[in-house]
């Protein structure tokens, strides 16, 4: 069994965490409140054009790496996939609450524990489908099929979620050559190319409050990555994933105190159970001190 290394830091773990989760509930609040002024595909799009702008550290190492031809592959694969999951998680955004992007959005180390299984060999253990049957459970709580309507922004959202599990999976074959650091700047810059043409179909010429409000949200988006980062360095994903709950908490308030959404006990405790199923596997993966597939950072990438 493995425990905290002499090293570890938890607290300081988890207060990176913290931040991490704060950035990424601001940064959903700011697309949300772009609201129908900017086409949702257009907004993705204005997002990576002008967060391009914080891969300029990681420039040198870009072009140093030698790319095959399947890399750049699996990087216009990637970048396809993303770009498509960028662009309903926009939708989304604008169409449900808060809360609910968020609940829907700890899918997402489900969808891959899954792929994984299917994609890559790996095993799925009891626990690991236990945990996937809670997290289903947990969705049915939150979208309540056939006692209230599942609109398109939910449909768009489970999209997202399943859409991101592909890319990650992705990205765990990419990783394998190549320095996470620059698969992370290629993502980047192959979801903005991928994003062109659906921007050119809807384009109108955006304001510049709301240029202002999208570099806004990809310096949070880059923020929360980054202090996520210092989060996984400083403690393991068994201590820090649970302060990631507090992003549902913030997103309810925020949701409420912002924008007028109502309080939904049951989205609160069906995205409960999928965090507890997600926070499950990886604690177990600690446990047997094996590499877990599941994503230990469930907070939103975008």
């Amino acid at each position: 069994m493995t425990t905290l290394s002499a090293t570890s830091r938890p607290v300081a773990g988890m207060l990176w965490m913290l931040a991490a989760g704060f950035s990424f509930v601001v940064m959903n609040a700011l697309v949300k409140s772009l609201g129908p002024s900017v086409d949702p595909i257009q907004s993705a799009f204005l997002r990576y054009l002008l967060g391009l702008v914080f891969l300029l550290p990681v420039l040198p190492a870009i072009l140093k790496t030698r790319l095959t031809a399947r890399h750049l592959k699996l990087f216009g694969l990637r970048g396809v996939v993303h770009a498509i999951a960028v662009m309903l998680w926009f939708y989304a955004m604008t169409n449900i609450p808060l809360a609910e992007v968020t609940a829907m959005n700890y899918l997402t180390p489900i969808y891959v524990t899954v792929g994984a299984a299917l994609f890559l060999g790996e095993t799925l253990a009891l626990r690991r489908i236990a945990a996937i049957v809670v997290a289903l459970i947990g969705v049915t709580i939150v979208l309540r099929p056939g006692f209230r309507e599942v609109s398109p922004g939910h449909l768009a959202m489970l999209g997202a979620s399943l859409s991101l599990g592909a890319s990650y999976l992705l990205a765990k074959l990419l990783v394998r050559d190549i320095p996470p650091s620059v698969v992370v700047a290629h993502l980047s810059i192959w979801v903005t190319i991928a994003l062109i043409p659906f921007a050119i179909a809807v384009w109108a010429p955006p304001s510049m409050q709301d240029l202002f409000i999208l570099f806004l949200v990809a310096s949070f988006a880059t923020a929360g990555h980054y202090f996520m980062t210092l989060a996984l360095q400083a403690a393991p994903v068994a201590v820090t994933q649970p302060v990631t709950f507090l992003q549902l908490i913030w997103a309810t308030l925020l949701g409420a105190l912002v924008f007028h959404e109502g309080v939904d006990f049951w989205v609160v405790a069906g995205g409960t159970l999928i965090l507890a199923a997600v926070s499950f596997i990886s604690w177990r993966e600690a446990v047997l001190n094996r590499s877990a597939i599941t994503p230990p950072d469930i907070g939103t990438k975008f």
